[in-house]
C-alpha cells in the first residue's frame, strides 16, 4: 500500500504548478494515417497524459512528417482502484478494433506511463497482474490486427519491478523506459523523483516510432 500511495503522490505532484503543452484532441480524428492511443499513469493531468503522453505526441508531430496523426485518450480511472488498469485494457483494445475497421489503413502508435503501461502491457498479451496498479488480462489486440501496431512506447513500466518485460511478436516494436532508481519499474528503487522525469525520453520515444512507421 506504501508503494500503491507513493505512486499517487508522485502522479499529482507530476502534474502541481506547471504549463500544459500543446496536444491534440483527445478523441482521434477520422481514419489519419496514424493515430497516438494513450493511457495515462495514476492521476496524471494533462490531455494524453502532461509527463509523458502530451510531450510524446508533440514530439512524434515532429518526426513523423509526410503522415496525418490524431491521438486518443483512452478513458479509464487512472486511479487506485483494483478494476482501473482493467478499465483502461478493454477501452484501449475497443478503441484500436473500433478504428481499425472504420480506418482500414490507419496504424496505431500504443504509449503507456506508469498505470497506463500496465494498459498496455494488458493490451498486447502481457498480463500485469502482480505488478503496482496492475490487473489480469481483460482483452488483447486480435492477431489480425497486430501488423498496424507500428509502435509501443513505455515509460516506467511498473511489470519490470517483478521481473517481466514485453517479449514474442511486439518486442522488436517495443521501447521500454525506466529511470535509474525508479522504484515503480526497478525492484529496489529508492529515487522517487525519477517517476517524474520521463518527459525527457520523449524526443528518443519518437525517434524510435518514427523508425518503424
Amino acid at each position: 500500500m506504501r508503494i500503491r500511495l507513493g505512486l499517487a503522490a508522485l502522479s499529482l505532484l507530476g502534474g502541481a504548478g506547471l504549463v500544459t503543452l500543446s496536444a491534440p484532441p483527445a478523441t482521434a480524428a477520422a481514419c489519419t494515417d496514424i493515430d497516438v492511443v494513450a493511457a495515462r499513469g495514476t492521476f496524471e493531468p494533462g490531455n494524453l497524459g502532461f509527463i509523458v503522453g502530451d510531450p510524446v505526441y508533440s514530439a512524434l508531430q515532429k518526426k513523423i512528417t509526410g503522415k496525418t496523426l490524431s491521438g486518443y485518450k483512452v478513458n479509464y480511472p487512472a486511479d487506485l482502484s483494483l478494476t482501473s488498469a482493467a478499465q483502461g485494457n478493454a477501452d484501449m483494445v475497443n478503441h484500436v478494433k473500433s478504428q481499425a475497421a472504420a480506418c482500414p489503413n490507419q496504424r496505431f502508435v500504443l504509449v503507456g506511463y506508469s498505470q497506463g503501461a500496465n494498459v498496455v502491457d494488458n493490451s498486447i498479451g502481457i498480463s500485469s497482474a502482480g505488478a503496482v496498479v496492475g490487473s489480469p488480462i481483460v482483452a488483447t489486440i486480435p492477431a489480425a490486427l497486430e501488423p498496424k501496431v507500428a509502435a509501443v512506447l513505455l515509460f516506467g513500466n511498473p511489470i519490470r519491478a517483478i521481473g517481466k518485460s514485453v517479449t514474442g511478436t511486439y518486442q522488436s516494436r517495443t521501447i521500454d523506459f525506466c529511470a535509474k532508481g525508479d522504484p515503480i519499474c526497478q525492484s529496489g528503487g529508492l529515487d522517487v523523483g525519477a517517476h517524474l522525469g520521463y518527459t525527457a525520453n520523449a524526443e528518443a520515444a519518437a525517434t524510435f516510432a518514427a523508425g518503424k512507421v
